[in-house]
């Protein structure tokens, strides 16, 4: 199956959805500004203490140091009081718009179709899901509030300096250009650079989680050098990556860190000759060189937590591209008038040009249990999800009731056909929250019905807490057998009509499996089950076996009509069954 990167967002759509959330709250906004303002003004009064200070010992002037030394102690104080609370008030309004994006994007990623999520694969939305939210995160809890502070500050001091002498403001601005220049140079390379170095680590996600889930597969098949090379060559893409990213900060902090330098060089030393013509005082010379020294820190800040904002803003574009993902289906106001699953000349391709189903058409009448079988690749699994409506077929239709699949809204969807394959969750939570997923409502006779159906009763009701029992990460491990019978519970209690099992026993002893698939019978009586299985036995105790060969549906009929006519099926059981065949009692 070919894999499809999610989309990223533009840089205007960023931009609007920050200005949004950062407007969001103007209230809260309002009060953290003030904050650091009257904090950022508390600390422009030592500087100017000190200058009134040097013009007083300049000409003699007796000097009240107690006095000097309380008020500048008193605004010290006062400005860490207000920083402290400006911190608190930027953080809580952080966490406040860190905690909203979180629930949009999971909003987000709840509603990407399913067809999308398995093309997409785990490498990409993993990444999206961590990386990019711990960078998001870093973002809004510290370069926000930071770049806020150092703007604040800033502008405070700059209009101190013009206030002490609009003619030593002048030197200031000779760091302007060089400043402006590389931080332009900067911006224009490092949000792309950023976007291919968080994809470049999904790709190696991606690759590393596939070698692990598939290890038996490699060990097997001994494609451990073609693996290892795959890595490889991945680390090898993602090095390249960051060390682009890396080259563009080696050469932007040099030059940024001459900026900070050339403000105070130039306000001592153009503001002493300044002062040797008489145009200024020795008091506003301090005061600038001082003012021009604070400088250096909102200004450092700002630069420096840049780069965190274009980690930040490359992290966005892509927690937001999820939601330019168009929808797989558009649905309509139409309703089943039954439960008969049709599908009707089917085609189905994971890449354009290269069918995989090829004019299949199959009628599972309400309440029939039908099995498919048939060799690795031959299209089993991919039918199924067409049936369940994961996907739409390329040409034809899959219709219940008359209705195409892919025209029902998901949650009613849902309520007719339910896909379980053998690939299962555990959720970190108790037992029953595991279980009251599927049907919230439920009550604790059901809940223990379910668990019964599903031969899980038992081995639940002995853990150290039964139901009420924390499994999932951090809690209780729960075998894949244990797994997959907790995924069959939430089966049994979200009561679907038409039930499509794809290997949802694979994981379990076959004997317990055999026993296990005897009681969801007696359970889901009169549900239509559509049973994909390499265990026949399941062939066996079908209503009907359709074989899949090549993506067609080469046999179809009862276990004995297939014996009987001696094709592929009547091979396979003879393969597997290694007895001469007997008909069904």
């Amino acid at each position: 199956m070919a894999r499809e990167i999610l989309p990223v967002a533009d840089r205007k759509q960023v931009r609007a959805y920050a200005r949004r959330l950062t407007l969001k709250y103007p209230r809260r906004l309002a009060v953290a500004l003030l904050l650091h303002g009257l904090a950022a003004g508390a600390g422009l009064v030592v500087p100017w203490q000190l200058g009134g200070l040097v013009e007083q010992v300049e000409y003699g002037a007796e000097v009240n140091v107690l006095l000097v030394a309380t008020v500048i102690g008193a605004f010290l104080l006062l400005q860490g009081l207000l920083m402290r609370y400006a911190v608190l008030a930027s953080a809580r309004l952080g966490e406040k718009v860190l905690a909203e994006l979180r629930e949009e994007f999971v909003d987000q990623v709840l509603a990407l179709p399913l067809s999308t999520v398995e093309r997409a694969g785990a490498g990409d939305l993993i990444t999206r899901t961590s990386r990019d939210v711990d960078s998001l995160s870093r973002t809004v809890r510290h370069a926000v509030p930071e770049t806020l502070i150092a703007l604040v500050t800033f502008v405070i001091t700059i209009g101190a300096l013009l206030l002490v002498s609009p003619l030593l403001m002048l030197p200031m601005l000779l760091a302007g250009p060089l400043l402006w220049a590389s931080t332009r140079w900067y911006l224009k390379r490092a949000r792309d650079g950023y976007l291919r170095e968080n994809a470049a680590y999904a790709d190696m996600t991606e690759g590393l989680a596939e070698t692990v889930e598939g290890a038996r597969a490699v060990e097997a098949l001994g494609l451990q050098d073609r693996r290892r090379a795959r890595a490889d060559d991945d680390i090898r893409r993602s090095y390249g990556a960051e060390r682009y990213t890396l080259g563009l900060r080696v050469v932007w902090y040099p030059i940024v860190e001459l900026g900070y330098v050339i403000p105070v060089v130039s306000a001592l030393l153009v503001g002493g000759l300044f002062y040797t013509n008489d145009w200024v005082t020795l008091a506003q010379v301090t005061s600038a060189a001082l003012y021009a020294q604070q400088l250096i820190d909102p200004l450092d800040r700002f630069l420096m937590w840049i780069d965190e904002l274009q980690v930040g803003g490359a992290a966005m574009a892509r927690l937001l591209g999820v939601a330019n993902v168009p929808d797989d289906r558009a649905t309509s106001s139409s309703q089943p008038s039954g439960e008969l699953l049709e599908a009707d000349d089917v085609r189905y391709a994971y890449r354009e040009g290269r069918d995989v189903l090829h004019g299949v058409s199959l009628t599972v009448q309400p309440g029939e249990r039908l099995a498919m079988v048939g060799p690795s690749g031959a299209g089993k699994s991919t039918l199924g999800r067409l049936l369940a409506g994961i996907h739409g077929p390329r040409t034809g239709a899959v219709t219940v009731g008359g209705v195409p699949l892919v025209d029902l809204p998901l949650d009613d969807l849902r309520g007719h056909v339910a896909l379980v394959t053998q690939e299962h969750h555990v959720f970190k939570g108790t037992v029953r929250d595991n279980l009251l997923i599927a049907r919230p409502s439920s009550s604790e006779a059901q809940v223990r019905d379910a668990l019964a159906a599903v031969d899980a009763l038992d081995w639940v009701l002995a853990l150290p807490s039964g139901l009420e029992t924390v499994v999932g990460s951090g809690g209780l491990a729960v075998s894949p057998a244990q797994a997959q019978q907790l995924a069959l519970a939430r089966l049994v209690l979200a009561d679907p009509h038409t039930l499509v099992l794809d290997e949802a026993t694979s994981l379990i002893d076959p004997r317990a499996a055999r026993h296990l698939e005897r009681s969801l019978a007696a359970v889901l009586d009169g549900r239509t089950v559509i049973a994909i299985a390499h265990r026949l036995y399941t062939a066996h105790d079908a209503d009907r076996v359709a074989v899949v060969e090549d993506g067609r549906i080469s046999e179809l009929g009862s276990h004995d009509e297939l014996v009987a006519e001696g094709g592929s099926y009547a091979a396979l059981w003879s393969s597997w069954h290694g007895t001469p065949t007997t008909t069904r009692s």
